[in-house]
């Protein structure tokens, strides 16, 4: 069967065109209505063109939802020289704990964070949601309505990973072991 016997081939085609051209990571509802078909057959039509990315330089990455079209990370060192960029900014270890505590329970917020850690995270914060690994997504309805926090789009391409669910899974230390969350390496 060709691709212009298949309509999902045709499907993933057209989708890789406009997540080629969108700017920014787009909801399936919106590919659905460009294409003026339905979410179930976007969705068909994106599994189909990741299975036909995996041998090329491209990647779909999905995030809270949304879907955008990005460079294979196994090639970053190759486009940061390209384009002249310097090599991507190492993060410390306590930015790597951090990291990981919001990464694994996120949405969370900052004495959440605070608590798993055992010291006070501001610094780790404000340097994260800088380099914008990190995000501001509402509030809780606790007691002084705390900020919640979640990884970024930014954060899956920094650790070349196309969704959270591709996190490594997480193991808790046995009863007497210290436990070590800073499990993702930048």
């Amino acid at each position: 069967m060709t691709d212009s016997e298949n309509p999902l081939a045709s499907t993933a085609i057209r989708l890789e065109a406009l997540l080629f051209v969108a700017a920014e990571p787009v909801l399936p509802a919106q590919l659905a209505a460009a294409l003026e078909t339905t979410t179930t057959e976007v969705e068909q039509g994106l599994r189909v063109l990741e299975e036909s990315l995996q041998t090329r330089g491209l990647r779909l990455q999905r995030h809270a939802g949304r879907i955008q079209l990005t460079t294979a990370p196994e090639f970053a060192e190759l486009i940061e020289r390209f384009l002249g960029l310097e090599a991507t900014t190492r993060l410390s270890r306590a930015a790597l704990e951090t990291l990981a505590i919001i990464a694994y329970q996120q949405p969370v917020t900052r004495p959440q964070v605070d608590a798993i850690r055992g010291v006070n995270s501001d610094g780790m914060m404000k340097s994260l949601l800088s380099k914008g690994l990190i995000q501001e997504t509402g509030r809780t309805d606790g007691p002084g309505r705390p900020i919640l926090y979640s990884t970024t789009p930014e954060f899956l391409q920094h650790f070349g990973i196309n969704s959270v669910r591709d996190l490594p899974p997480l193991e808790l230390p046995q009863e007497g072991e210290e436990q070590d969350v800073s499990l993702l390496k930048g």
